[in-house]
């Protein structure tokens, strides 16, 4: 057996670098090899990053998101929050000897947000401009194409009047150019506003003070507000008297009938002694039925919501303000997180003058009225309703975008407040397309003697149609009155003679203004909102119990406008403006033409007022409470929330107190003066003047009148719906038993204390939270 030959060291060392050699080569293929894979994989991943894709531009990030889970990943949907571009706020941005070329610059703040769209429409094979579907809307579009450098004129614009699958896919199908009426529409609106704002408020900041402004619509909307409180300090009551009576039947319950005529005249009573001698005769006269009619009453359904009836009845039965209904109507149109669904837009666009409905929208509904109410409460056909004269109808009614929406599913996802307006929406849209409600009706005269007729009424709900589902602002309890015959004596159980006195026009509330607003032309329904908060944040106008007083301040810069420049306030000149800019939009009126028609005239005016008005102090209203700081007899000032008193030497003092109206009523705790103080929030509350000493307060009004049974001062309790109920301070007094103000007062009172309890359970939890971190 042979023996093995030993290697020499040289061989060794052969053998060695051969093996560290062949481990190098492998192991440098496998990193060749996992570098190409890894850059394979990136490679994978660029294309499909970088694969084309569409970019959809809309206006809200929550509008953004529910419209993305519609379209899939082939799109990318961004937010542009509102718009990029406008007018410069440091300069008049206007070249009137160039055609009214307007300077438009981006928007401060907005750099980053224009270079991440940029960036996002180079990668990008189509690009879509979704804003909002009304004239700002195609403004916003506008803008958007010049700064991502699209054609106008090329399909590039897309609109949806609903935020739901099937429109939003409907859209991205039919896009089509521009509409540049409409941006010239727009524009002239923004120049107009421009012209007033920039040339007016300056020429207001020299007569009379700095921060004041003035504005095409704003102002009007002051005039009205201003004429309306004028017309109630030149009011003179008038005493008038009505004769109620209390009748009743032989057998039967008693009712009450109103005298209507004497002699065959309508009833005119304007004192005590014509009225007693009249009451007088009536109680010898004998009583008979002289005649009954009964008939059936109908009342038709409403239309679906338009901006402003929505704000309308939003404020009448909800106490909202129109900016925040419309808060609340953006947040449901943009889209509600409804748990597995993800964002859903719940209700149509919400700045709309259509009453008009889509088939869609028609058919869905009906099948649901039929299904849940039953076939006598589904009309024949659908119900069509006229739009306003002035109405665009560029889109539906305000409605839900679904009817199987209901509220009741729809509450645990949404607030309070929007659960509020959803429910108004949904409930007005459904009873829009159901059966008129019936009612039974009769009516009775009554003769007493040969001189009087007095007239009774009853009515009885005989089928509810519509209000089933809707209650419409002319709420109707059913009024009972005995069966009765012509020609039957009745006997007299007493005689309700009533001292009245005419009223003055009441001051604008939320809903009457808007209502006036759009009855007569001023502004559109979007623009309601912000001209109401405009006037109230410049001190115009104060917001008292729910209803518009103007200030003195508002008196001032009003009086000086309609002196010197009447188109501005005149509310015929504004409206005309209104619809020529309609005019413009649909392609009959030049921008430009009405810009120089607008513009020459009143720039001669402004010269002429800027001579003729010399400098206005506005008188300052000295009180006789002295500051504690400083000595001064301190001063009554105009705030948000109303009068308030500020020592006259700021700014070296400071100094400010509430104002405190006395009631002319005294404590009943302590005989001090109880007094008129405002809430943090504005609202007005009553208290004694001796607080914190004394303790006593109250909501409700303190008034001079006595309880007729046990001497102590009234209060007047005001209902969210406007009605007002007197009733005795004193607890203890007979006229409180059973009243229906003890139920208010402890609902307030329960409220109260859940708060409280509410308010202790979250400083315990905290004080715990506290005590084991430490």
């Amino acid at each position: 057996m042979p023996t093995a030959q030993k290697k020499t060291p040289q061989e060794k060392n052969t053998e060695v670098v051969e093996k560290t050699v062949k481990k190098a080569r492998k192991t440098a293929a496998a990193k060749t090899t996992a570098k190409k894979s890894a850059a394979k994989k990136t490679a994978a991943k660029t294309t499909r990053k970088s694969a084309p894709k569409t970019l959809v531009v809309v206006e809200s990030p929550a509008k953004a998101k529910t419209i993305e889970k519609y379209l899939g990943k082939k799109y990318m949907v961004r937010a542009s929050m509102g718009h990029l571009r406008d007018l410069p706020k440091s300069q008049f941005g206007i070249d009137v000897e160039h055609d009214f070329a307007p300077k438009y610059i981006n928007i401060r703040g907005k750099g980053d947000l224009i270079k991440a769209l940029k960036k996002d429409a180079k990668h990008a094979d189509k690009i879509y401009l979704a804003s909002d579907p009304d004239r700002e809307g195609e403004a916003i579009a506008w803008h958007l194409a010049y700064i991502l450098g699209l054609d106008p004129q090329e399909n590039c614009r897309i609109v949806f009047n609903e935020i739901t699958k099937p429109a939003i896919q409907a859209a991205v199908k039919e896009p089509y150019p521009i509409n540049l009426d409409r941006v010239d529409a727009q524009q002239a609106r923004r120049m107009l506003d421009r012209i007033v704002g920039y040339k007016l408020s300056p020429l207001l900041w020299r007569k009379i003070k700095k921060g004041l402004s003035a504005g095409r619509v704003q102002s009007v909307t002051v005039k009205l507000i201003c004429d309306r409180e004028k017309e109630i300090q030149a009011f003179v009551p008038e005493e008038y008297w009505t004769v109620g009576m209390k009748l009743k039947k032989e057998r039967g319950a008693q009712f009450t009938a109103e005298l209507a005529t004497v002699d065959g005249k309508k009833l005119a009573l304007h004192s005590k002694e014509e009225t007693d001698a009249l009451v007088e005769d009536i109680a010898r006269q004998k009583l008979s039925v002289k005649e009954v009619k009964k008939r059936e009453r109908r009342r038709n359904p409403v239309a679906p919501f338009t901006t402003s009836s929505m704000q309308q009845d939003a404020s009448r039965k909800l106490g909202f303000t129109s900016r925040r209904t419309m808060m609340f109507a953006q947040q449901l149109y943009e889209g509600v997180e409804l748990g597995r669904r993800g964002p859903v837009g719940l209700i149509t666009y919400m700045r709309t003058d259509s009453t008009r409905l889509s088939d869609l929208a028609l058919d869905e509904v009906r099948d649901y009225v039929g299904a849940s109410f039953g076939a006598d409460y589904l009309p024949e056909k659908p119900n069509v309703y006229a739009a306003g004269k002035k109405a665009q109808d560029a889109h539906e009614a305000i409605r839900p975008t679904s009817v199987e929406n209901t509220p009741e599913l729809m509450g645990k996802y949404l607030t309070r407040d929007q659960l509020r307006l959803y429910t108004l929406i949904w409930q007005r849209f459904v009873a829009s397309q159901m059966t008129p409600a019936v009612f039974d009706t009769v009516s009775v005269s009554v003769a007493a003697g040969e001189r009087y007729i007095a007239r009774a009424s009853g009515s009885t709900l005989k089928f509810a149609g519509f209000l089933a589902v809707y209650a419409d602002n002319k709420k109707e309890k059913d009024v009972l009155l005995p069966e009765l015959a012509a020609g039957e004596a009745l006997s007299l159980v007493r005689l309700l003679p009533e001292q009245h006195f005419t009223e003055p026009p009441p001051r604008y509330n939320e809903a009457s203004l808007v209502k006036t607003l759009e009855e007569k032309d001023i502004g559109r329904p979007s623009t309601y909102a912000p001209i109401i908060e405009t006037i109230l944040m410049r001190g115009y106008v104060v917001r008292q119990e729910k209803h518009f007083q103007p200030t003195d301040l508002g008196f001032l810069v009003n009086d000086m406008l309609e002196e010197h420049f009447k188109d501005i306030v005149d509310v015929q000149f504004t409206a005309g403006l209104e619809n020529e800019l309609d005019e413009i939009a649909e392609g009959k009126v030049d921008k430009n033409d009405l810009l120089r028609t607008f513009y020459e005239p009143f720039e001669k005016t402004l010269a002429k007022a800027d001579e003729a008005i010399g400098e206005i102090e506005i008188p300052e209203e000295v009180s006789d409470v002295l500051c504690e700081k400083c000595g001064r007899n301190m001063v009554v000032k105009q705030g948000r929330y109303g009068k308030f008193l500020a020592c006259p030497g700021f700014p070296d003092c400071r100094n400010t107190k509430p104002l405190l109206k006395d009631t002319g009523v005294p404590c009943p705790k302590c005989g001090g003066k109880i007094v008129e103080r405002r809430s943090r929030r504005g609202q007005a509350f009553y208290g004694c003047e001796n607080y914190p000493d004394c303790d006593y307060v109250t909501w409700d009004q303190p008034l001079l009148e006595k309880c007729p049974e046990c001497g102590a001062f009234m209060l007047r309790h005001r209902y969210k719906n406007g009605r007002i109920l007197p009733y005795c301070s004193n607890e203890t007094c007979k006229t409180r038993i059973d009243h229906p103000i003890n139920k208010e007062i402890e609902k307030s009172r329960a409220r109260l204390e859940a708060k409280r309890a509410k308010e202790a359970a979250a400083a315990a939890e905290k004080a715990m939270q506290t005590e084991a971190t430490t």
